[in-house]
């Protein structure tokens, strides 16, 4: 254990522990994927998927032993048991801090398939990561603003199309897909800035999920909804790194995803734009009443 070490020497251990890590896996994911572009046989890219994804699940166990290394965190953690490896999701949760990320890995690793995130085509480019996700097939994806349409009709449709055979694949692998609603990590300057009508949140983004809904939504057995809290205060990642995050609260709730809300165009269809932007709303405002929840239990807990 190295929580008695100071925060600097233990941030700067855990800093070359991911990097080996990461560099470590990197090269069989690589081979792997190589592999996969040569033999274009179903059976045999589903097993080669299937190694690839016990990498990608090693490397999160690598991480989670440093986070427990660097600082042992209390975990306060309700609804881990309703979760399944053999459908796929659609995950989201509120975004605080980049520490997020490891802390869902952490949780969800080999308890749900293997988390995804739809990334902007340009992030293929992230020196070795960019390589790791394309190999991985996350699923990337080059949005055109409305602007650009205008000029460009003949592109309609098309980014959806591409990312809905990005998707072909996850017909025959379990798969998480993930997606912050808020868009961007919650600080009080842009909670400001936006009016957020929530007390703990910024206002959702409903357009990323029904993107994904509209993609491979008939894929998907239900949304696994996430609610992260850090009694601290909000993290850095080098407060995770040096050991300085003690504790994470974290609900997990199992839900259907309404069956009016599969297949449609979010862009399109503006009666259906309005109806999927309440539900988000409503999924928010539960969301926001159950931080206040969280927030008054973990005062309660410290004033005791």
């Amino acid at each position: 254990m190295l929580h008695g070490l100071p925060p600097l020497l233990r941030g700067l251990i855990a800093s070359l522990l991911l990097a080996l890590n990461t560099l470590f896996w990197c090269w069989p994911l690589f081979a792997l994927a190589l592999l996969k572009l040569i033999l274009p046989l179903p059976p045999v890219q589903r097993k080669i998927r299937v190694a690839m994804h016990w990498i990608a699940e090693a490397w999160i166990s690598i991480n989670s032993f440093w986070m427990r290394l660097v600082q042992p965190i209390d975990w306060d953690v309700q609804g881990l048991e309703k979760l399944d490896l053999t459908h796929s999701w659609l995950v989201t949760s509120n975004h605080q801090s980049w520490v997020d990320i490891l802390a869902l890995q952490y949780q969800f690793n080999r308890r749900l398939p293997l988390l995804k995130f739809f990334l902007k085509q340009e992030l293929i480019w992230v020196p070795v990561i960019g390589l790791c996700w394309w190999a991985l097939e996350f699923p990337f994806m080059k949005r055109y603003s409305k602007a650009y349409l205008e000029k460009h009709p003949e592109k309609q449709g098309q980014d959806l199309a591409t990312t809905r055979k990005a998707c072909e694949r996850y017909k025959t692998t379990p798969v998480s897909i993930f997606n912050f609603l808020e868009g961007t990590r919650f600080t009080q300057a842009k909670h400001a800035q936006q009016n957020s009508p929530f007390k703990h949140l910024l206002k959702p983004k409903a357009g990323g999920i029904a993107f994904v809904l509209d993609a491979m939504g008939e894929q998907l057995h239900g949304m696994v909804n996430v609610t992260i809290y850090y009694p601290g205060g909000r993290p850095t990642f080098w407060d995770l790194l040096s050991g300085q995050v003690k504790r994470i609260v974290m609900r997990i709730e199992i839900m259907p995803i309404p069956e009016q809300f599969i297949g449609q165009s979010y862009d399109q269809n503006m009666e259906y734009r309005a109806e999927f932007q309440s539900w988000v709303n409503q999924l928010w405002q539960a969301k926001d009443q159950q931080l206040s929840e969280i927030i008054t239990e973990e005062q309660n807990i410290k004033a005791n």
